[in-house]
């Protein structure tokens, strides 16, 4: 007797080209994000309230995320692991960046805390529609 096991290591076929795209938009914007940190860190200091110490690493962090956006979104099929992974990823850096905007860990301004809470919403939209994607891209493969 013989076992038949399914296994979905990743999304392929024309459902996936809308999850690709997504992952690329993300990566994009992370990275521009992330280059404007970097290159604004001391003068966004002041109207944000952002210390250059969390700035900068901010910054390189994002650009590290937009290489790797673009990396999954380079693959001929993408592997679900990869994509589920940048979806638990933007929600859980949506809620970070609540959590340091409204626990005062970071003594923001009013336009420092407006600038993080459209930067949460940002990522939670990135993140709604990398699962709709990924949904949509493993419902195709079946």
């Amino acid at each position: 007797m013989t076992t038949t096991t399914i296994r979905r290591p990743a999304v392929g076929g024309t459902g996936s080209e809308l999850l690709r795209t997504i992952l690329r938009v993300d990566g994009w914007s992370t990275g521009v994000f992330g280059a404007v940190m970097l290159a604004g860190a001391v003068s966004l200091s002041g109207p944000l309230g952002l210390p250059t110490s969390w700035s900068i690493p901010f910054g390189v962090a994002m650009l590290g995320g937009a290489a790797a956006l673009a990396l999954i979104a380079g693959y001929p099929r993408i592997p679900v692991r990869l994509a589920a992974t940048v979806v638990a990823g933007n929600a859980l850096s949506g809620a970070a960046l609540l959590v340091i905007t409204f626990t005062g860990i970071v003594p923001l301004t009013g336009l420092g805390i407006a600038f993080m809470v459209v930067g949460a919403l940002v990522v939670a939209v990135f993140a709604g529609f990398e699962y709709f994607g990924l949904r949509r891209a493993q419902g195709a493969g079946r």
